[in-house]
């Protein structure tokens, strides 16, 4: 009985890991995905970090109309490159809620769900330096919300970071104000500390990453914040908006189009952006003279029906005023907002509960699998053709031979339906 009982309990774990292993996980492949949607060939790890961002502008506490300041905490998940042996299948737990806070009716609900990466793993020894992608989630949202993106990416060799916006997660959710102040300035900081970390001999993530490669990835208002930061300036519309919402405040000048300080701050190592839904266009976030500010490479992605930051006067219109990025436009027709979140988790499906808490994953007509595994195709030949120079992912960009053919580039016989993709080359010829 005592040699017996051992051998049970080995037999019960193999049996939870082969379980475990056959689930479908976010991110995994449905058997119409398309041929970059697979995983890369490193295992990943995940870290949890926590930094403070000192002596930030308290917007939410100002005192007899002048600004105070706080030092701002932000949550860190980084996904990176690992030495786990390629014959494991690591299973990792992420631990995240639904609900909002500043809704009574939509109390907080703790769930989990799976992920493929090994928690705390060792960086992979290697000379190659990974590039750097830096993950921006919506108002509210969570470092959690885009798993099928950022696993996916850091197993084609890439360092990937996602912030909690402290004011903007489920779980802190403060009035926008914040949030929108704080969208761009926690992306350059979470860069200047990554590239600080990259430099301590006893961190980590010591000379392993190459910050002069660093791409951003935003949805919604995550969207609104890596455009920002990546050369779109504010207008002085959306200043002034921001002025008359916080009793006078005249700090969101710093990022507004023609600023000295917002021009200096605009930062080389950002290679290329991916915008998911920016929210902003429909409320004068922008001009078109401040979106011309954006000149790196860019991948915006909506459906055309989106209600919440708008196609054809949102995101359409964004696109088409960045004229000096060589860009390109990604559109599922009849898709509302939800183009870039996880699916819905099984919590969600649960009757009494308000169906935001589904909407605010799930798309009416679209599956959202099928969503995050074209993401997953379209960002990474596009970040891998900006980021690493990889020639052979030009055919699936190819939009001149795309519109010419049935089935485009990647795609299997008969899936490539329901989408548009547009290109604009940069109009500014000293580029």
């Amino acid at each position: 009985m005592k040699f017996f009982l051992p051998l049970l309990f080995l037999f019960i774990l193999s049996a939870r890991a082969q379980e475990k292993s056959d689930l479908f996980i976010y991110g995994d492949l449905l058997p119409d995905a398309p041929k970059l949607s697979e995983r890369g060939p490193y295992t990943i790890g995940v870290r949890t970090l926590e930094v403070i961002h000192k002596n930030q502008v308290d917007i939410l506490n100002r005192a007899n109309n002048e600004d105070v300041f706080y030092d701002r905490p932000l949550t860190l998940e980084v996904w990176y490159p690992s030495a786990i042996d390629e014959n494991e299948s690591p299973i990792e737990v992420y631990h995240e809620v639904m609900g909002s806070k500043n809704d009574p009716k939509r109390p907080l609900i703790p769930f989990t769900f799976l992920g493929r990466a090994l928690r705390d793993a060792n960086p992979l020894k290697s000379s190659e330096h990974f590039p750097l992608i830096i993950v921006s989630h919506g108002y509210p949202g969570s470092r959690y919300l885009m798993t099928n993106i950022t696993e996916n990416i850091a197993s084609k060799g890439y360092v990937v970071v996602a912030i909690d916006h402290t004011d903007s997660t489920f779980k802190d959710v403060k009035v926008f104000s914040s949030s929108l102040l704080n969208r761009s300035i926690d992306v350059l900081y979470v860069l200047n500390e990554i590239s600080k970390m990259n430099r301590l001999k006893n961190h980590f993530l010591y000379s392993f990453v190459d910050t002069n490669r660093t791409g951003l990835i935003g949805y919604s208002l995550g969207g609104c914040g890596v455009l920002n930061i990546g050369g779109a300036g504010y207008s002085p519309t959306s200043v002034d908006l921001f002025k008359r919402m916080t009793k006078g405040s005249r700090v969101l000048e710093k990022q507004m189009i023609g600023n000295s300080s917002y021009e200096d701050s605009i930062d080389s190592r950002i290679k290329a952006v991916v915008a998911l839904a920016p929210w902003g266009m429909e409320y004068n976030l922008w001009d078109m003279e401040s979106l011309k500010g954006l000149k790196i490479p860019s991948l915006f992605i909506a459906g055309n029906k989106d209600d919440i930051s708008g196609y054809e006067k949102g995101t359409k219109t964004i696109y088409d005023g960045c004229i000096n990025s060589d860009r390109y436009l990604l559109t599922y027709e009849n898709a509302r907002h939800n183009v870039a979140p996880n699916p819905a988790p099984i919590e969600a499906l649960k009757k009494g509960l308000d169906i935001n808490e589904y909407l605010r994953y799930a798309d009416s007509v679209w599956d959202q699998r099928r969503i995050n595994n074209i993401n997953q195709h379209f960002i990474t030949a596009f970040l891998g053709i900006k980021l690493k120079n990889k020639s052979e992912y030009l055919p699936y960009l190819d939009v001149a031979k795309i519109k010419t053919q049935s089935q485009w580039e990647g795609f299997k016989p008969r899936t490539s339906v329901g989408l548009q993709l547009d290109y604009s080359p940069c109009l500014n010829v000293e580029r």
